[in-house]
């Protein structure tokens, strides 16, 4: 099995920007399999809709986030080995030419070893600050990665759509894998499962940690459904991976992310996690501390 982790991204993590670089090389070094980053703009003070898309509550860890884009190319520079993923961006914020360039230039940097993880989000003051319509975040994702395509495997490059229109264009610069990166989506309702199993490489379900994590339930229930529909549209579902995020919370500990991530792999066929650090490490220190000992619970170190 697979594990990697979050790069320190947020909270007092962040602050300690010039150390994002030491904690890629030290994680790959420690056996990391891949690193992350997530998408944040800011923290309303007094939120309309909570974090994930219910209460009305953010983590406080969201009030100094990172630039993911940055974050990426930073441990692309100092890494060779590690994959390294976002989950997710939020893909409606960013002009689709502009999204697709940067994350083009990311892959070339670091040889080809980008994972694109794509959503929607849930905060409509990021949403209002971003000058988007939130009602409109399903058609610009739609319309995004059909941009994404066409930027990352033609040249020239054109499209024709409802929102954005790109002339005949010589674009060159494209990602190193063939044809593109792979892409994976996040996401639970009926709309984002069939977009997984109709336009994705594979799903990104999370397990939030300390609580009844059911692997069956969680994941491999849900990509059952998502491979179905594959099917059904004439897709090869064996080729939709699955990538778990696991969220533990400051009161988690190694024996609970070990067990979950073993019982996920067991009960559910998970071959790639990474754990998500911003709760349970107070700084980058601590963050490699708790790595190494994920590594070492699992034996992949």
């Amino acid at each position: 099995m697979r594990i990697g982790f979050t790069l320190p991204q947020f909270g007092a993590q962040a602050l300690q920007t010039t150390d994002v670089t030491r904690f890629a090389r030290e994680a790959e070094a420690l056996g990391a399999a891949s690193l992350w980053v997530g998408d944040r703009l800011l923290t309303a003070v007094s939120p309309s809709v909570g974090y994930g898309g219910s209460g009305d509550t953010v983590p406080e860890e969201f009030r100094t986030a990172a630039d993911p884009f940055v974050w990426l190319a930073a441990a692309a520079a100092v890494t060779d080995r590690v994959l390294l993923g976002s989950n997710v961006l939020n893909a409606p914020w960013y002009p689709p030419a502009l999204l697709a360039r940067q994350l083009a230039s990311i892959d070339r940097l670091s040889g080809g070893r980008l994972l694109v993880g794509l959503g929607t989000g849930w905060s409509p003051e990021e949403y209002q600050a971003a000058g988007v319509p939130m009602n409109e975040r399903g058609a610009r994702l739609d319309e995004c990665l059909d941009i994404l395509e066409a930027w990352w495997t033609r040249d020239p490059v054109e499209h024709k759509g409802s929102r954005w229109t790109i002339p005949p264009s010589h674009v060159q610069l494209k990602p190193v894998g063939s044809p593109r990166p792979p892409v994976y989506m996040a996401g639970f309702a009926p709309r984002a499962v069939q977009r997984v199993a109709l336009r994705a490489d594979g799903w990104l379900p999370v397990a939030a940690l300390p609580g009844g994590f059911d692997p069956a339930a969680s994941v491999a229930e849900p990509m059952a459904r998502i491979r179905a529909e594959a099917r059904r549209a004439g897709r090869a579902p064996e080729e939709l991976d699955v990538i778990l995020r696991v969220n533990p919370s400051s009161q988690t500990t190694v024996d609970d992310i070990a067990d979950a991530l073993k019982r996920a792999h067991g009960e559910a066929g998970v071959e790639h996690a990474f754990v998500d650090l911003m709760y349970l490490a107070r700084d980058v220190d601590h963050a490699l501390q708790v790595g190494a000992q994920v590594l070492e619970a699992l034996g992949t170190r």
